[in-house]
């Protein structure tokens, strides 16, 4: 019996090294493939890829190539002009195999007819005031500060809103980030990364920015309108300026969570 319990206490070792192994093999290393037109078969360049478990980002060459640092599993987001965004999860037969190609589908664009309607005005000032539309986004001051918040309409609710972002920032940033950490360390990581970066910049539709943050539209647009951001603002921003208001309004959340 004390011969059996030895053999099997030799084999824990073994047992371990195999798990380490399979641990292993799923290290980073450079992935490289290729983007193609799904319709004519031809390279795609100036594609942008974005690894989204590694945070880093690569262009395609002229021969639609690329090479991004990937481990088996991690999820590849592709995204050009004119074309379906994709997402693609490497597996181990992509890195042994080595001639990978990811086919874009092009989107198809219907025009409609846009009828404009010009204001009729019929000179007089106090007819015409009353046919142009009103700006129904009310600005909020206190006396002794020299920052007016913008909060949206004119209701009791947006009064109380103001007044929570000014007298208790704390609890409204907990709110916001305290429920998000994984996603918001992300914040300084894709900030580091230039090719993401010129993404981004290029980028309004906030897509990329939802898949690389893992947050909904609808979180961006409540974290930057409770941030005091402007609507005018949030509508017309860039992704990139997206993410550094966002990462503005996280900073502050940590030095204010640093004090309680």
């Amino acid at each position: 019996m004390r011969r059996v319990l030895l053999i099997l206490l030799s084999l824990f070792p073994l047992l371990g090294f195999s798990q380490t192994d399979s641990g292993e093999s799923q290290e980073v290393k450079d992935f490289t493939a290729t983007v193609i037109n799904a319709q004519t078969e031809y390279p795609l360049e100036s594609v942008h890829v974005v690894n989204l478990n590694q945070v880093k980002g690569t262009i395609t060459n002229q021969d639609g190539k690329f090479t991004i640092p990937a481990a088996v599993n991690d999820t590849l987001y592709f995204s050009y002009l004119g074309f379906k965004t994709q997402k693609v999860r490497v597996t181990n037969d992509m890195f042994r195999f080595g001639d990978t190609e990811i086919a874009l589908t092009e989107l198809a664009y219907a025009l409609e007819e846009v009828v404009v309607t010009p204001y009729q005005l019929t000179g007089y000032l106090e007819i015409d005031v009353k046919n142009l539309p009103v700006n129904n986004a009310y600005q909020y001051s206190i006396s002794g500060l020299n920052t007016s918040y913008e909060a949206g309409n004119k209701s009791p609710s947006a009064v109380t809103k103001v007044l929570g972002a000014i007298l208790n920032p704390a609890d409204l940033l907990r709110n916001l980030f305290g429920k998000k950490p994984r996603q918001m360390r992300k914040l300084r990581q894709i900030k580091e990364d230039d090719n993401i970066r010129d993404l981004l910049a290029s980028k309004f539709d906030r897509e990329t920015l939802t898949e690389l943050l893992q947050l909904e539209k609808v979180d961006i647009e409540d974290i930057l309108n409770n941030c005091n951001y402007s609507k005018s603002f949030i509508k017309t921003a860039n992704d990139l300026q997206i993410l550094d208001a966002i990462s503005s309004c996280y900073e502050e959340y940590k030095v204010l969570n640093r004090t309680q």
